[in-house]
């Protein structure tokens, strides 16, 4: 399993945020995005996920072993948070809803509706779906948002866990996580030059 990022290039709208990003992952690999708000992460991330096109370079990663976490946890809220994760399982194919839920210290809220869940709730809810889709690269934007220090510990040992399993794993965050085998990527090198930002808004407005 490998992701290869070769002079990946990312737009917002007109304006070019990422320039030239490479970087090479293979199975046991965590990468780290950094950088400010606003800086691209996000951007990268769904570009990862297949969910924006690059502007340029290449990209070689199995898109079939992708599950993706946004800022949006893929909750829906007329359902509690067992069937979420059954609704998930069955659309993943896999049958661990039992244990995931019991590892997410999720037992005593199976019952409730996503709905009257607190923020953290609904993260670690979001969370729970990325354990339980058994997909080999897991893609995370913030995924400790909203989480109090034991459920971020439980997060950054779920990341260590995947990880030590062969799996691969790809998050931003601003916290410095208890990961052992992270790497880092300060995305502020890739910022582009005010010139290439003029020329692709130029070229946008004919």
């Amino acid at each position: 399993m490998t992701i290869k990022a070769t002079n990946i290039c990312c737009s917002r709208g007109p304006r070019q945020v990422l320039q030239d990003v490479c970087f090479s992952l293979t199975s046991g690999d965590c990468l780290i995005l950094r950088g400010p708000n606003g800086v691209g992460k996000s951007t990268l991330l769904r570009v990862l996920a297949g969910l924006s096109q690059q502007s340029s370079g290449t990209l070689e990663l199995d898109h079939e072993e992708i599950a993706y976490s946004g800022h949006l946890d893929a909750v829906k809220f007329q359902l509690t948070i067992a069937e979420n994760l059954s609704f998930w399982a069955g659309v993943y194919g896999t049958d661990t809803t039992a244990q995931v839920i019991a590892h997410f210290g999720l037992n005593d809220l199976a019952d409730r509706y996503a709905a009257n869940l607190s923020a953290g709730q609904k993260r670690r809810l979001g969370l729970a779906r990325m354990t339980l889709s058994n997909r080999k690269i897991w893609l995370m934007d913030e995924p400790t948002t909203s989480l109090d220090a034991e459920h971020t510990g439980l997060i950054a040992q779920s990341i260590s866990d995947h990880c030590f399993a062969g799996g691969i794993a790809v998050l931003s965050t601003h916290l410095d996580l208890d990961i052992p085998s992270a790497k880092t990527l300060d995305l502020l090198q890739f910022i582009p030059t005010k010139d290439t930002n003029t020329s692709i808004f130029l070229q946008g407005s004919f």
